[in-house]
């Protein structure tokens, strides 16, 4: 807030907001804590934000919006991308001749000011609004961007031309890719991809069925309706596809794989592109692979304590092998790329053999397997070792040869990243056994192994509760309560003193900020480190429970506790860590 100390003072006193005793001790408190006299009196519970942000606009001057209730155009809401909207608070709900009104919670946001200045080239008014305005507006994001684009979608639909003709032959190629660059199908595809770039999905399926066409995109995991096609779309939707992808249009009794990049709004997307014949036609699965995707930390994806420690130990080490483990869309890639991020230095050569690659990263040479052409993990991995490497990473190791490879690699004085699909780090050990590899080469290796999982992370109108006894007790039959208190407590998270009564745990409040009360998604992990114990239970040839209940003893918390632990923290909720879990 940009009020100063006096002016607030002599505001609040002259319209008895505050008794003059009270503001006398904030003000002692504001000088001690090093805080303005604004925030001093929210963090003392003397006022709200909101109550702030009226005074704020009464004594500067700024006129105040509520925007409760308030339907905004969408042509005006739209000229501020959603993220931006989201991260800035700022709301762009009146535009007038050479001039945009945009409602923000904090006017002296001057970065966010001239973002929107120069990408709508209009001369900008601000003004302040509360919290629950600002919310209010976000939502109509959602909603109007599925009025908009469903009236768009289902208007071009309806002027598709069939693919096929009235002797029911179907089209030459070039028949075929003259109706795919047709204006209404173009139309459609861009709709369809812009819309899931801006909901942040991670996949689009597009299903023929036997009356009408299904697209479902995936958000925050969980796959959902975004809405239906007449039937005759399917064809030259499916056309159109194929002809970004650069695919063959005539090959429809065999599945295709290709690719395809877009940009919106200075974000660089890359589809990977499945097609696949089903009863009814091709069904299509895109993957959206957001590029140049950086700034990720270990600990702003779900990395604490003792468990980051685990990893950076492990990264310090300039040989051995660093495996994340869990199943597909897990996670594992972003894991990978944010270690790497962090070993990325102009000292070190890093080379990488990836199905896809993901992501580009500066200064990180990166291959593509291709098994049609003989090159596979193995043979890439074997090509790395001549390229003088410090660090290796390898997409996935999926048999016994690309496993003793990496185990090599290891061995003759490289650092190694993998991933490998097993249920839980210590199942990892028993996994590369069964594949061939040699368990006193395995604990000469393997510095860690991290399991994980992705939770919905809740939205910020989530709603407080205490666990009960019972339902602590409940808890208590699957995972170490008491492991999670002590580690709360041990990372200053709560008090020393504080037991489950004092601490918190969120429900998600659905219709509420977002439809299902959940936005993002974060890691629930659990990194096994081979101590001498585990090294010795290994050529022992123990199971993955023995091992695990081992590393347990020794500090490791499991991913469930993980999940318990973010949950306590309000990250996410309990319904949904058991959830991913139980799946």
């Amino acid at each position: 807030m940009r009020i100063q100390d006096e002016q607030l003072k002599r505001f609040v006193l002259d319209a008895g907001l505050i008794k003059k005793a009270d503001i006398t001790a904030v003000e002692k408190v504001a000088k001690d804590e090093r805080r303005t006299l604004a925030e001093a009196l929210i963090a003392h519970g003397h006022m709200t934000e909101d109550d702030m942000r009226r005074i704020e606009s009464y004594v500067l001057g700024i006129p105040f919006v509520s925007l409760k209730n308030i339907k905004i155009d969408f042509e005006v809401l739209s000229l501020i991308p959603e993220p931006v909207a989201r991260n800035h608070n700022i709301i762009a709900f009146k535009k007038g001749d050479g001039e945009l009104e945009v409602a923000m919670l904090d006017t002296a946001d001057l970065p966010a000011i001239d973002f929107v200045k120069k990408k709508v080239g209009l001369k900008i008014l601000s003004r302040l609004t509360d919290t629950d305005s600002m919310r209010s507006a976000l939502r109509q994001y959602q909603k109007t961007l599925k009025d908009e684009f469903g009236d768009i979608i289902m208007k071009d639909a309806s002027a598709l031309k069939v693919i096929a003709d009235e002797n029911g032959e179907e089209m030459s190629e070039s028949d075929l890719k003259k109706m795919a660059e047709d204006l209404p199908v173009v139309r459609i595809i861009d709709t369809l991809l812009r819309h899931a770039i801006i909901q942040g999905a991670s996949d689009i399926h597009i299903e023929p069925m036997e009356d009408d066409v299904v697209v479902r995109y995936r958000i925050d995991g969980m796959l959902s309706d975004a809405m239906k096609l007449p039937k005759h779309a399917s064809g030259t939707l499916v056309a159109r596809i194929k002809v970004l992808s650069n695919l063959k249009l005539d090959q429809k009794r065999l599945p295709q794989d290709g690719r395809f990049k877009m940009e919106m709004d200075g974000q660089k997307v890359a589809f990977r592109v499945s097609v696949l014949p089903v009863f009814y036609g091709e069904k299509i699965v895109m993957r959206l692979l957001r590029e140049n995707r950086s700034g990720f930390s270990l600990e702003g994806i779900g990395f604490h304590g003792s468990t980051l420690e685990r990893i950076h130990k492990a990264t310090r080490a300039t040989t051995g092998i660093i495996l994340v483990t869990g199943p597909t869309g897990s996670g594992k890639s972003t894991t990978l790329y944010t270690i790497l991020d962090l070993l990325n230095t102009p000292e070190v050569n890093i080379c990488t053999i990836e199905d896809p690659i993901e992501y580009q990263m500066p200064r990180i040479n990166q291959s593509q397997v291709k098994p049609e052409i003989g090159f596979t993990f193995a043979a890439g991995l074997r090509s790395l070792m001549r390229q003088d490497p410090d660090i290796i990473m390898v997409g996935e190791i999926r048999d016994e040869e690309t496993a003793s490879l990496a185990i090599n690699a290891a061995l003759t004085g490289h650092l190694v990243l993998a991933t490998v699909h097993t249920n839980s780090a210590a199942g990892t050990v028993a996994r590369l056994i069964d594949m061939g590899s040699e368990p006193f080469l395995l604990v000469s290796t393997l510095r860690v192994a991290i399991g994980q999982r992705l939770v919905r992370k809740l939205a910020d109108d989530k709603l407080p509760y205490i666990l009960t006894k019972a339902e602590r007790d409940d808890l208590a039959k699957h995972l170490d309560l008491d492991l999670i208190l002590k580690t709360l407590k041990e990372e200053n998270m709560i008090a020393d003193n504080a037991t489950w009564n004092d601490i918190p745990f969120y429900h998600p409040k659905e219709k509420g900020e977002t439809e299902d009360g959940y936005h993002g998604r974060m890691g629930i992990h659990e990194v096994l480190e081979m101590t001498p114990t585990i090294k010795s239970m290994v050529m022992a040839q123990k199971t993955g429970d023995e091992i695990e209940l081992q590393s347990r003893k020794e500090g490791m918390l499991t991913m469930i506790e993980d999940g318990i632990y973010k949950a306590a923290r309000g990250f996410t909720s309990i319904e949904e860590v058991l959830r991913v879990i139980n799946e």
